[in-house]
């Protein structure tokens, strides 16, 4: 009986699943776990997350190919309809799922992950990693990282929006190399993908379309501010609002300068170690 963690990922949904899913695996230790992601290019970089067995598949409905009856699933994905994942919960023998979803509903035969939700066979928390909360110096003063995916390059498209602020720029994995040069050219500074820790640890604010960088800024004790991008899920709008955490949408100017302004007078909420929680949660759902 194997233990199988499934993750939405690719060039137009971005890493923030997938690098949640890296925290719970390398939190859960020495138990084995393979990865599977929806998106074969990540799926070889796994390894530099500390996840040692991923596999690439084209299809969410192609996991059931590569598992077998009776075995374990958790599942972060938005990609499966209710009849999917009612198979799925009949096949896998525990089948835990991942939700951001706050009108979401725990069905029978599963269990849940959500930031939102309580009660019987519910792990309310959210994943960030332990690392996050260590305290470092903020040495830079304003970054901004759009996210990993810009297939439409909406980024350069409201370049206006964030452009003569001058901040440290984080690069994406999921970008063009062209476009990649171009971005390097019209910030002052860029951190590069495998600086990404770097980025969340020493930046003192952190404007950001990635829900997961977001929340990784606040463990750290920055100041982080929420893009919210067309196409991207509103899921977390709520969350965000109960940690206090200022949002900006369509690429209102006028609204994060007002918010860059007076972030001094902004009372954050501060998240919680959820990491022990989240890990004896799945342990005792795995019988591990």
């Amino acid at each position: 009986m194997k233990i199988y963690y499934y993750v939405h990922t690719g060039h137009r949904i971005g890493l923030d699943r997938f690098r949640r899913a890296c925290t719970i695996i390398r939190a859960l230790g020495d138990v084995d776990i393979t990865l599977l992601c929806s998106d074969f290019r990540i799926a070889n970089e796994a390894r530099h997350f500390g996840v040692d067995k991923a596999v690439g598949i084209d299809v969410v409905r192609n996991i059931p190919h590569i598992a077998n009856h009776g075995d374990k699933l958790i599942f972060d994905s938005e990609e499966a309809n209710p009849i999917m994942l009612d198979d799925m919960r009949s096949f896998f023998s525990t089948f835990i799922r991942i939700s951001d979803n706050k009108d979401d509903v725990k069905m029978p035969k599963e269990l849940l992950i959500s930031p939102y939700l309580s009660g019987d066979g519910i792990c309310n928390a959210v994943v960030i990693d332990e690392k996050y909360f260590e305290k470092k110096d903020k040495t830079v003063e304003l970054s901004y990282f759009f996210g990993d995916d810009d297939y439409e390059k909406d980024l350069e498209k409201n370049l206006s929006f964030i452009e003569d602020l001058n901040p440290s720029f984080q690069l994406g994995f999921y970008y063009f190399l062209d476009y990649e040069e171009m971005l390097r050219k019209r910030f002052k500074s860029c951190y590069e993908f495998e600086e990404y820790d770097e980025m969340i640890q020493n930046s003192k604010i952190l404007i950001s379309s990635s829900p997961q960088a977001i929340l990784e800024s606040l463990a750290s004790g920055a100041k982080p501010i929420y893009v919210q991008r067309e196409d991207y899920t509103r899921d977390f709008l709520d969350f965000f609002e109960s940690l206090n955490i200022p949002v900006v949408k369509n690429y209102k100017k006028e609204d994060l300068i007002e918010i860059i302004s007076s972030i001094n007078n902004i009372n954050y909420f501060k998240t919680q170690h959820t990491t022990e929680k989240i890990v004896q949660f799945i342990k005792e759902s795995l019988n591990l």
